[in-house]
């Protein structure tokens, strides 16, 4: 830092020059650090990351496996499919370590992909895991040992592409397999590894997963829907607010009703019949009911296999040699720490059980708007395509806003993060949510940006929201000067990079562009020129107001 300043933040090679590379193996490095962590099946490890979104379930870091970022990767690794079609460069040049680390993964994802055909056995899971993960620690090691050569090479973008085609093979696999029965799909797993083999199990239902699925491009429009209806039916829908919790709310065990060792089990171990016959209380006790407990004192498994080991000096060590494993077993299925992920698991509030968070609905509310306007584009049935809009009306209404404050808990217009069980709205002040619900009002608007070019295309605005008596619009040109507009009635208007745009119900499609010179432009269509775009994002003040006609036809 001292002699370089801010550069000295960035890796260097060998020779000690900041090391560049362009901007695809910026974003294929990103690619292989998710894919190095895959699990068939299962989803992306985290196995030193933390879950996507909700950092609620944290504890979820180390067992848990992420299909919602696999849902993701889903997203961008088709974004990245386009990229490199649509690329003039028939080669790509990278780094010779990343060539190296890239090589890597995809011999293992072509030698196995294969065993796809018929489903993946736990043994195979680790195998490829264990490949997977061994090409990400040659190349880190390398790096954090030697760095960067200095060195290129090339590859082609015919290789590029099969790689990509391959990766998209072993994904829509694992989301296949990941459908729940319910309809809905799975957010986080878990895994046990074995010496040879991963175990995967699941997780309760989670808002979080079903917003990344209908996100990830995955499902047809048919599929979103039939994934949209289960969400409806399932305990993830809360009828009182009309909305949806982050998972299904639950009723967590007293006191009485933890630590209680089954006779079951307690009959596998001799070990343990011993111990209570002779009266030794240091790894479990009968209470006056006759159920066994395990020591009060003991944290987790680790404790109880030291609890084990002072009793190695006594007649119990060959019971201790033989059963260590299996008190192993008992004392995880009785406390079930594996499937603890963190406040999502045992808060009433922050996120936790019976929380409507109004973030992820509104992240969901994208999603399916998305969901809508694909449809449309692709010419679905009108039933399909009206299915899905009464889902996004719906969930759209559903958020705060829209609620009166006796349903809300607040003044509706104020942001405030969550919605517990047990009453209104909580924790006030701005969250990500204001992201999407711009995002969301843009698209409900139908401003759209295809190529470049700015489209005017409201195919899912509501002819409702047109006044029906005249009025003004106030707002603020690109200089901070506060202006106000005449609106007719059949109008409505928002603005645009600080543009008033201004939609008319007409018998026909057009725009009229006034410049500041005050000429008038018509165009036919909904099609901004690309260059009158980029005047726009530019805000160069040329144009200084866009009237746009909407048929009639095109309002909901």
């Amino acid at each position: 830092m001292d002699t370089l300043g801010a550069d000295g933040g960035l890796i260097t090679n060998e020779k000690g020059d900041i090391h560049r590379v362009n901007f695809i193996e910026k974003v294929l490095a990103s690619i292989l650090a998710k894919i190095s962590n895959f699990i068939p099946e299962a989803g992306i490890w985290m196995n030193t990351q933390r879950p996507e979104w909700n950092d609620a379930n944290n504890a979820l870091v180390g067992n848990g496996v992420s299909m919602v970022t696999l849902y993701y990767l889903k997203r961008f690794m088709s974004f990245f499919e386009n990229l490199v079609e649509h690329s003039p460069h028939e080669s790509i040049s990278l780094s010779n370590e990343l060539m190296d680390f890239y090589k890597q993964i995809r011999k293992s994802l072509e030698e196995n992909v294969s065993m796809l055909d018929d489903g993946i056995d736990d043994a195979q899971r680790k195998q490829l895991m264990d490949q997977l993960g061994t090409a990400a620690s040659n190349y880190r090691d390398h790096i954090y040992k030697k760095s960067f050569w200095g060195t290129r090479r090339s590859i082609s973008k015919e290789g590029l592409l099969r790689f990509i085609k391959t990766t998209q093979t072993y994904i829509d696999q694992t989301i296949q397999v990941n459908k729940r029965t319910d309809g809905l799909y799975h957010a986080y797993n878990l895994i046990s590894i074995k010496a040879d083999a991963i175990e995967v199990s699941h997780l309760s239902e989670m808002l979080e997963g079903q917003v990344a699925i209908l996100s990830s491009g995955y499902l047809s429009a048919n599929d979103a829907l039939d994934a949209l209806d289960a969400m409806k039916k399932s305990a993830l829908f809360r009828h009182d607010q009309y909305s949806y919790l982050l998972y299904p709310n639950k009723q967590l065990p007293g006191f009485l009703e933890r630590n209680n060792i089954p006779p079951e089990e307690a009959k596998k171990s001799k070990l343990l019949q011993t111990l209570v016959k002779d009266g030794n209380t240091s790894i479990v006790e009968k209470d006056i009911n006759g159920q066994l407990h395990f020591n009060g004192n003991f944290r987790n498994a680790n404790d109880m296999i030291k609890g084990l080991k002072t009793l190695e000096s006594s007649s119990y060590v060959q019971l201790v040699e033989e059963e260590r494993n299996l008190l192993s077993e008992i004392f995880e299925s009785v406390f079930n720490h594996k499937s603890f992920t963190g406040r999502s698991g045992t808060f009433y509030g922050y996120e936790g059980l019976g929380s409507i968070y109004w973030h992820m609905v509104s992240k969901l509310l994208l999603a399916v708007q998305e969901t809508c306007v694909q449809a449309i584009y692709n010419k679905e049935d009108a039933v399909t395509i009206g299915r899905l809009l009464e889902h996004f009306y719906e969930i759209n209404e559903g958020i705060g806003v829209h609620k009166p404050p006796s349903l809300y808990g607040a003044f509706p217009t104020d942001p405030y993060s969550h919605t517990p069980w047990h009453k209104g709205a909580q924790q006030p002040g701005m969250t990500g949510q204001v992201k999407e619900d711009i995002l969301s009002r843009f698209g409900e608007l139908g401003v759209f940006i295809r190529n470049g070019s700015l489209v005017f295309d409201p195919c899912l605005l509501r002819k409702s929201e047109f006044i029906d008596a005249a009025t003004n619009f106030n707002y603020f040109d690109l200089s901070g000067v506060r202006k106000s507009l005449n609106l007719d009635a059949g109008s409505i208007a928002f603005t645009y990079c600080q543009v008033p745009i201004i939609y008319t119900i007409s018998d026909k499609s057009g725009l009229k562009i006034t410049t500041s010179d005050n000429q008038n432009v018509q165009m036919e269509g909904q099609q901004l020129p690309r260059e009158l775009s980029e005047s726009i994002f530019q805000r160069t003040g040329k144009i200084v107001r866009i009237d746009v006609n909407v048929k009639e036809s095109t309002l909901k």
